[in-house]
């Protein structure tokens, strides 16, 4: 039991601090970042926000999906897709008034259970994505069978985790890919979202990372339109053959402001790096979406060496620690 609470703590805070590591640079080119931080690039937590280890919008869903979550558990929904959808859409409009933002979704008013609303901490905006606001901000809820739009953008992917990480749920593929189509409809956006949710159940359960991949993609190949995402897959396993990428192999799996690109980009750092802090510096030196890739990075290189592998320095720094550990143990106890 104490190694699978490492496991789970272990991929929500990785993600995290992934997340607050690539914050400073999500914007920026790797030569800008080389000028601000040397050749090698950013190597340590620097001021975001107004602070050194400030999360951004990625870990905040990540969280309401994990409170989502726990919530549909106690309510004996998880096994339920219908029900269980209800309950994450409940916690991305959550979200959404932590953003200061509102929705002409029925039950927005409504919206006000669990405890996340009252952590004054999550009620900022880190340039929170526009789909997924746009998407929240309408008055329907986005299905697989009824997308709301054709967005892949990496907005779904990067709150996926918890679906993996809630060992209740039989069809972690599924779930990942519900989540990420209530604000984003594209195939290519939803599936890289069931991929990552798979190959993380398959972490935290001990498999080894080249497997949990393997197991991940022959159950993407069972679904339609994988084709795209499969690529980007491959391609992110052939980059890392060749030892540890660095910015220009990275870049040319893309800039991760899409599902697919941002899900390679971490599993080419993820497979390639020889420890969790060298796959997060890995993650977030190139010029794309810095943040989100070394957030999915984190939670696999977390789901797989445990909360131990991540530098107690950064730790220390991370915003709302308590509160994501409070999660990790409540997916644990609650979806387990």
């Amino acid at each position: 039991m104490q190694d699978l609470r490492s496991r789970l703590r272990g991929s929500l805070l990785a993600g995290a601090v992934g997340d607050a590591l690539g914050a400073p640079i999500e914007f920026a080119s790797w030569a800008e970042i080389q000028a601000r931080f040397g050749p090698a690039g950013l190597c340590e937590l620097e001021p975001a926000w107004g602070r050194r280890g400030a999360i951004t919008d990625d870990t905040q869903l990540v969280l309401f999906t994990a409170e989502g979550l726990v919530l549909a558990a106690r309510a004996g929904a998880l096994a339920r897709p219908s029900e269980r959808r209800r309950h994450l859409h409940r916690a991305y409009l959550r979200w959404l008034r932590t953003q200061g933002e509102s929705s002409a979704h029925p039950t927005f008013e409504r919206t006000l259970e669990g405890r996340l609303l009252e952590v004054a901490d999550l009620h900022a905006r880190r340039a929170p994505g526009s789909t997924c606001l746009a998407a929240l901000r309408g008055g329907r809820m986005g299905r697989l069978e009824q997308p709301l739009n054709a967005s892949k953008g990496c907005g779904g992917v990067m709150r996926a985790a918890p679906a993996g990480l809630a060992r209740g749920v039989a069809d972690p593929f599924r779930l990942g890919c519900e989540a990420a189509a209530l604000t984003h409809g594209h195939p290519t956006g939803t599936l890289a979202a069931g991929f990552l949710a798979h190959a993380l159940r398959e972490l935290v359960l001990g498999a080894g990372l080249p497997e949990a991949l393997a197991d991940a993609l022959e159950e993407l190949r069972r679904w339609p339109a994988h084709e795209e995402c499969a690529a980007a897959v491959l391609a992110a396993q052939e980059a890392a053959r060749a030892g540890p990428p660095g910015p220009a192999d990275l870049e040319a799996l893309g800039a991760g402001f899409t599902a697919e690109e941002a899900l390679a980009i971490a599993l080419a750092c993820a497979l390639a790096a020889p420890d969790l802090e060298a796959g997060l510096r890995l993650a977030v030196n190139h010029g794309g979406d810095s943040d989100s890739t070394g957030s999915l990075a984190g939670q696999l290189l977390g789901a797989l060496h445990g909360e131990g592998a991540i530098p107690p320095r950064w730790l220390e720094a991370l915003e709302l620690r308590a509160e994501i550990e409070r999660l990790a143990d409540e997916l644990a106890s609650e979806c387990g």
